[in-house]
C-alpha cells in the first residue's frame, strides 16, 4: 500500500500531467498530447543539459572509483591511527551537501579563497571558478568528488578483506610486482564492486541538484545546468509543469535503465 501511495500514484499523476500545457498556477488546462515530449526533445536546452550531465556523471564516477581504490588498498596496509584516518575520509559523505557547498563556495571564492590562494603560491592560474563557464562545471566535480570518494573506499575495504591471503602469497611466490598482483588479483575480485559502484554513483549523477543550487544555480550561461536542474527551472521558475513532467518522465526513463543494466550486468558476474 505505501509503495502504491508513494510511488504509483505519483508516477500516474506525472505521466498524465506530462500530456497537459498546465502552469502550476491555473485551475485550468488543455490536453497537448505528445507535445511536451517533442518539444523538450527537440530543444537546445535539452541536449546541453544532457551533455552536462553525461560529462558530470563520467567525471565523477572515474576519480571516485580510482580514488576510492587507492584509499582502501592503503589502508589496507594497516596504517598507523587508521581508525582516525578512515573516519575523516568517510566525513565528507555524511555531511549534508548543502553545507559542504556551501564551504566550498567560500573555497572558490577567486580573491581570498583557499583554493587560489594554493595555486597562487605555485604560480599557477586563478580562475574565478564559479562564474567562468569553463571552470564552474569541474567546481562542482571536485565537490562531488571529494564527498564520495570515502564512501566507495568503504566498499572496497569490505570486498579487499574478503580476498584470500592465499591468493597474494601464490603471486608473491610466483614473482608478482604490487601493480601486477592489483592488476590480476585485486582487480578482478572487486569488480563487480566497482560495478555496483559506477552504477549507483550514475543514479546519483542523475539526480544532483544541491550543490548545483548552491553554488552556481545553473549557470553561468547554462554550463551547470544538468536534467534534473532543468527540470526544476522549468516547473518552478517558468511554471511549465506539463513540460517540466514530461521531462521528469525522461529522466526516470534514463534511471530505470541503467537500474536494468545494474541488474543484467550482476547476473552475469554470479553466472560467470
Amino acid at each position: 500500500m505505501p509503495l502504491a501511495v508513494f510511488w504509483f500514484f505519483p508516477m500516474f499523476v506525472s505521466i498524465w500531467l506530462s500530456f497537459t500545457n498546465w502552469d502550476y498556477i491555473s485551475p485550468t488546462f488543455d490536453y497537448v498530447g505528445v507535445e511536451n515530449y517533442t518539444t523538450t526533445l527537440t530543444s537546445a536546452d535539452f541536449y546541453q543539459a544532457l551533455w552536462n550531465t553525461a560529462l558530470f556523471a563520467v567525471m565523477t564516477i572515474i576519480p571516485t572509483i580510482i580514488i576510492g581504490l587507492l584509499l582502501a588498498l592503503l589502508l589496507r596496509k594497516g596504517l598507523k591511527g587508521e581508525t582516525w584516518f578512515r573516519a575523516f575520509l568517510f566525513s565528507p559523505w555524511i555531511t549534508p551537501m548543502v553545507a559542504m557547498s556551501i564551504v566550498w563556495t567560500w573555497i572558490y571564492e577567486p580573491d581570498v579563497g583557499l583554493m587560489n590562494q594554493v595555486l597562487g603560491w605555485f604560480h599557477l592560474p586563478q580562475p574565478d571558478w564559479l562564474t567562468d563557464s569553463d571552470t564552474a562545471i569541474w567546481a562542482i566535480i571536485i565537490v562531488t568528488v571529494w564527498k564520495n570518494a570515502g564512501w566507495a573506499m568503504l566498499f572496497y575495504s569490505d570486498a579487499l578483506s574478503k580476498i584470500p591471503n592465499d591468493l597474494y602469497e601464490v603471486s608473491h611466490l610466483e614473482g608478482a610486482s604490487g601493480l601486477q598482483r592489483i592488476k590480476t588479483v585485486v582487480l578482478p575480485l572487486v569488480s563487480p564492486t566497482t560495478l555496483f559502484l559506477a552504477i549507483v554513483s550514475a543514479i546519483n549523477a542523475i539526480q544532483a541538484y544541491d550543490q548545483i543550487q548552491v553554488m552556481t544555480q545553473g549557470g553561468p550561461s547554462g554550463s551547470t545546468r544538468t536534467l534534473l536542474y532543468l527540470y526544476y527551472q522549468m516547473a518552478f521558475e517558468q511554471f511549465q509543469m506539463g513540460q517540466a513532467t514530461a521531462l521528469a518522465t525522461i529522466i526516470v526513463v534514463f534511471t530505470m535503465l541503467l537500474s536494468l543494466i545494474m541488474f543484467y550486468a550482476s547476473k552475469r558476474w554470479v553466472h560467470y
